[in-house]
């Protein structure tokens, strides 16, 4: 269940705030397959299970572009915010891939409020900071700050 906002101007002073995890995503060979076909980054390691056994890995392991989009999968799961009139991504202020995900590994996403201000034009502009955990790793897959402004 998401942590819920009614505006976005809710979101000021809630720096710190816990938003909790996502469901779990099974990551599949199909999923890094297609990310492959869909990006033209057929390297071995993610998409050659016989040779990756031999690999630094012992599996064929996602691509850490594939864990970051995941992220846009991951947010609504965990943030709703109800009344605005539009809202953009603006990018990322921090972006660290910590640990590969094998595949037939589970992921989710935990969320934290980093950081909310309002920004040129009335707009309130928030940093979400988002931790891919592997389910069973001490690491996490990756940690990512994603900023998103929302228009009223």
């Amino acid at each position: 269940m998401p942590v819920t906002f009614d505006t976005p101007r809710d979101l000021l002073g809630k720096e710190g705030t816990d938003l909790g995890a996502s469901d779990w995503l099974s990551i599949d060979q199909d999923r890094i397959d297609a990310f492959a076909r869909v990006t033209g980054d057929d390297q071995w390691i993610h998409v050659d299970p016989v040779r990756a056994k031999d690999g630094p890995f012992g599996t064929t392991i996602a691509h850490g572009y594939l864990t970051l989009s995941l992220v846009n999968l991951f947010l609504p799961q965990i943030l709703t915010i109800r009344s605005f009139s539009s809202g953009v991504n603006v990018g990322l202020d921090r972006l660290r891939f910590v640990a590969p995900v094998p595949v037939g590994a589970r992921i989710r996403g935990r969320g934290e409020i980093v950081k909310v201000e309002e920004v040129k034009g009335g707009a309130i502009q928030s940093t979400v900071r988002v931790t891919v955990e592997i389910d069973g790793h001490d690491k996490p897959a990756c940690v990512a700050n994603t900023v998103s402004r929302y228009f009223l």
